[in-house]
């Protein structure tokens, strides 16, 4: 494919949810390609990063399989955290196709693909405050099964399957 079609969507997934899911189709609408990097991908078992990069691959996967994307036109790409903003971008594209759009709507990742010399595609926000993994990480939390009208049938089923809620819990010192 041509990489001057591609773009690249950045995220920990911690879990995927319907608002991501929303991004990638609006990405997909404009784009050829989509390259969706599995960010923080060292992290795992904590309160903020409870699931595996592997484990993040999966749910997506499975959430681009729920919504009828075509994967043919998705990469997924586990990435780790370098701490160093000002080189964050070139580490990046150091480790994923090549790319010319980015899709982001946080301010600093978007000055920092934009300083790079990337062009920003920004997303409409898709119920911000409705999909947001940490919500549904806190609901999880408080022992409510709200978060899985939050997450594409799929995903729910890999947290089960896993153990997820359990293990958040037993991370916070919850029964």
């Amino acid at each position: 494919m041509d990489p001057s079609k591609r773009g690249v969507y950045p995220g920990r997934f911690q879990p995927i949810h319907w608002g991501h899911v929303k991004v990638i189709e609006w990405a997909l609408q404009r784009l050829s390609e989509l390259v969706i990097v599995v960010g923080s991908a060292q992290e795992s078992h904590t309160l903020s990063n409870p699931f595996t990069a592997g484990e993040r691959i999966e749910m997506i996967a499975a959430a681009l399989e729920d919504a009828g994307i075509d994967k043919s036109r998705v990469w997924i790409v586990p990435l780790s955290d370098i701490y160093m903003n000002a080189v964050w971008v070139r580490y990046l594209a150091m480790n994923v196709p090549r790319f010319r759009y980015a899709i982001a709507r946080n301010p600093l990742v978007v000055r920092l693909f934009r300083e790079a010399g990337y062009e920003i595609l920004m997303p409409p926000p898709f119920e911000r405050e409705r999909f947001s993994s940490t919500n549904i990480r806190k609901l999880m939390l408080m022992g409510s099964s709200e978060w899985r009208n939050m997450v594409p049938p799929s995903v729910a089923r890999i947290i089960d399957d896993i153990k997820g809620v359990e293990r958040l819990r037993e991370i916070a010192g919850r029964d």
